[in-house]
């Protein structure tokens, strides 16, 4: 799921300039910017010059974005979609995640490409720290990382021993070592206000459907489970930061797991008809193999939940972010969601 700088301003960043128009006569975005770190569900094409098969600089990616074929790993938007971007299809919070599928930017370097950055805007703020740091301070942050970590890494056998080197309940721990790392990184170098999201149903996506044995509707469970360990940690991990351990930042945990779970039990609701199937793909749940250069899709997107084997269709896409932006739940953003974080 998986390029090389992966600096996303994102859907979100669009969602905060529909909503103060749609709320106020402001034209201006409620944050002066927004970075994106990440994986393909945030990928705006930074993969697109890198040898690798996680791309998706290909019809029919992008059929039903205004720009045609971007890179993007969807019909048409992602969650979060696009000024800067660093995410990177097929990375992960560990190096070596995705490596399977050829080259990519494992969080460490987008942190490290961030730095970078960092280092060109002190430039444009002319040496002043503290005016740079007081920018930075307003600006939100993305990163939704670890799928790979667990697609394209611990849950393949074949090309990795990390099944085999740790239990589920130590490879969560492990990961979240090192993303408490990478987000601390980020920390020291400006970013205050924080979105992180979990990691979604992923034993439910196509690719694992078409895997597991049963009827080709029933979800890995193993997985799930899995998956939530980590996510547990994560969400307590926010807790942490906030309550002192990063003094002035404030972060946001948004629930991907429970945002996904409700697109498929409330399907209907939404309008979706398919909840098992990518709208385009090969194979079992077309989800045997992802979609291929101009494969024909689906007519309509619009009753599909995925898009692919792996991704949500950008229907799916934006009911999930309007969610995270502004619901009142803490089931899908945590403590506060993002409207209230752009507010602070």
């Amino acid at each position: 799921m998986g390029s090389s700088s992966e600096l996303v301003f994102s859907g979100f960043l669009a969602l905060l300039w529909l909503s103060a128009r749609a709320c106020s006569q402001a034209q201006e975005p409620q944050v002066p910017c927004f970075f994106i770190f990440g994986d393909s569900l945030v990928d705006n094409g930074n993969n697109n010059g890198i040898l690798t098969l996680a791309r998706a600089n290909y019809r029919p990616y992008g059929i039903d974005f205004p720009q045609g074929v971007t890179g993007r790993f969807t019909n048409g938007r992602t969650y979060v979609d696009a000024l800067v971007n660093y995410a990177s299809g097929a990375a992960g919070i560990r190096d070596e995640t995705g490596n399977n599928l050829g080259d990519h930017i494992p969080m460490n370097q987008q942190v490290s490409n961030f730095a970078n950055t960092v280092v060109q805007m002190r430039r444009f703020f002319r040496g002043d720290t503290n005016a740079l740091n007081s920018y930075l301070s307003k600006c939100i942050f993305y990163s939704g990382m670890g799928s790979n970590d667990y697609l394209n890494n611990y849950f393949m056998p074949d090309f990795y021993s990390t099944g085999s080197d740790y239990t589920t309940k130590a490879y969560a721990a492990a990961l979240l070592q090192d993303y408490s790392r990478q987000l601390t990184e980020l920390y020291e170098l400006g970013a205050r206000k924080v979105v992180v999201t979990s990691v979604g149903q992923i034993g439910c996506i196509p690719y694992q459907l078409a895997r597991f044995n049963g009827s080709g509707s029933q979800c890995n469970e193993s997985i799930n489970k899995a998956i939530i360990l980590f996510n547990t940690g994560l969400r307590k991990l926010v807790d942490r930061f906030n309550n002192g351990q990063l003094p002035g930042a404030k972060f946001v945990y948004l629930d991907s797991f429970q945002n996904s779970k409700d697109l498929v039990l409330n399907a209907a609701t939404y309008g979706f008809e398919v909840v098992d199937k990518g709208c385009c793909g090969v194979g079992k749940n077309n989800g045997q193999i992802t979609c291929l250069p101009l494969q024909e899709p689906c007519d309509d997107r619009r009753k599909y939940i995925f898009w692919d084997a792996f991704h949500p269709t950008d229907v799916a896409n934006i009911i999930m972010a309007k969610k995270s932006f502004s619901s009142k739940s803490q089931s899908y953003a945590y403590p506060i969601n993002i409207q209230q974080l752009a507010m602070l």
